[in-house]
């Protein structure tokens, strides 16, 4: 493969955890989240070059959980977009057109180094890029303004977009740079949609989970827990 560049958004004030810090300086076992996720991007990675988007004014964090020997502090932006637009622009002498960007939300200290290696398998013959993702397994429900049911959607061909999210170097910084805020990019792949490209999905495991709300620490404490016992066994 081409040179591994990982980009991890972390500017965010995570504002729906309820808590007093941003959710990726919540402790998770006795450490941050932070600091699991680049571990678990570690144990995939080792070698790859690390882009960590911070807010300017971030006090809390500590350069000692950054377990890469090659990395760099990226000023985050208002939104995720705002943060790897910036990241790319931090790598811009260095990385190649056909270098691999890996985007992983930081909030994610579940990602398996088993998924992370079946992703970047799939972007060996893989011209356009591709996501870990997951086939949707619950009823979908389409709401009204009013937050009654309008009609239900079939559940078929859905998926919930996990992360990482792999693309080209020049490929993201091209659907990036012309992505609009009309154009709805809520993730990598939405953007390079936007260009008329299908990026591959690759089935991930449903336990890589986004900690969002003040019951997913918890969570994610016991996923993190099952699976060394699942490792262990």
């Amino acid at each position: 493969m081409s040179r591994l560049w990982l980009i991890v958004p972390a500017a965010g004030q995570g504002n729906r955890m309820q808590a007093d810090r941003p959710k990726q300086y919540l402790e998770l076992e006795g450490r941050p989240v932070l600091a699991h996720t680049l571990s678990r991007l570690y144990q995939a990675f080792p070698e790859s070059c690390l882009c960590l988007c911070l807010a300017e004014k971030d006090s809390r964090f500590d350069p000692d959980w950054v377990p890469f020997s090659q990395w760099r502090r990226v000023s985050g932006g208002l939104e995720r977009v705002d943060s790897v637009r910036n990241a790319l622009q931090s790598i811009a002498g260095e990385a190649e057109e056909d270098d691999w960007v890996l985007v992983h939300d930081v909030a994610r200290p579940c990602v398996t180094r088993s998924d992370l290696l079946a992703l970047q398998a799939a972007l060996e013959d893989e011209p356009v890029g591709a996501l870990l993702a997951v086939p949707a397994a619950d009823t979908m429900k389409r709401a009204s303004d009013t937050g009654r049911i309008r009609h239900t959607e079939s559940r078929e061909h859905l998926w919930h977009a996990l992360t990482p999210q792999g693309f080209r170097y020049g490929l993201l910084q091209k659907a990036l740079g012309q992505a609009s805020s009309s154009d709805n990019v809520t993730d990598e792949a939405s953007a390079v949609e936007a260009l008329g490209l299908s990026p591959r999905l690759v089935t991930g495991r449903r336990d890589n989970l986004k900690i969002t709300r003040p019951e997913d620490l918890p969570l994610a404490r016991h996923i993190l827990a099952a699976q060394r016992e699942n490792e262990r066994g």
